[in-house]
């Protein structure tokens, strides 16, 4: 079961001031020492420290692979991939990255023979933050988790919109 709290926008320049907003109750933090834990409650032959040491592995390549560009399917679950926001840049004439980015000519090393671009220095810059993308596939895609979802007020959002949708009188003095 899912637990929804509430939040109210106190952002007076949104035009979603004031208007309040169901969120996600997050209850504990599984790390793989509690998944193993969990999935070897499922009836499996392997023990917890070999499930342990499994998806332990299992998440270094995910994060290899995603950081080597790659896109990480697994199966009912998500599919994986490395995104980045961008800052602006300006390009004009006159405007130029070393290595030879943008189909300008790569420099030459001291013998003529063309040098290997390295343009980690110059991306860099391009780059605002780095982000990790998960999006639902399969058995676990956004209309399986709608129709599977059941949610529920936690009793602080219940009370919360109580006190909003009625009132307490204030006592006469």
């Amino acid at each position: 079961m899912l637990e929804l709290n509430i939040s109210q926008n106190k952002n007076q320049s949104s035009p979603a001031f004031g208007k309040y907003y169901a969120r996600v109750e997050n209850k504990l933090t599984l790390g793989i020492d509690d998944m193993a834990k969990h999935m070897a409650e499922h009836n499996t032959p392997f023990s917890v420290g070999t499930i342990g040491g499994i998806l332990k592995d299992f998440v270094r390549c995910v994060r290899e692979q995603c950081l080597n560009g790659n896109t990480v399917k697994i199966d009912d679950l998500a599919i994986f991939k490395c995104s980045m926001e961008a800052n602006g840049m300006t390009l004009g004439e006159g405007y130029k990255i070393v290595g030879g980015l943008g189909g300008l000519p790569a420099t030459k090393n001291p013998d003529g023979t063309p040098r290997t671009p390295d343009y980690t220095k110059e991306a860099q810059y391009a780059v605002k933050s780095a982000k990790l993308l998960a999006q639902a596939t399969g058995e676990f895609t956004k209309a399986e988790l709608n129709n599977d979802s059941v949610f529920r007020w936690t009793k602080a959002a219940a009370d919360k919109i109580e006190s909003i949708v009625n009132p307490t009188p204030e006592p006469e003095p």
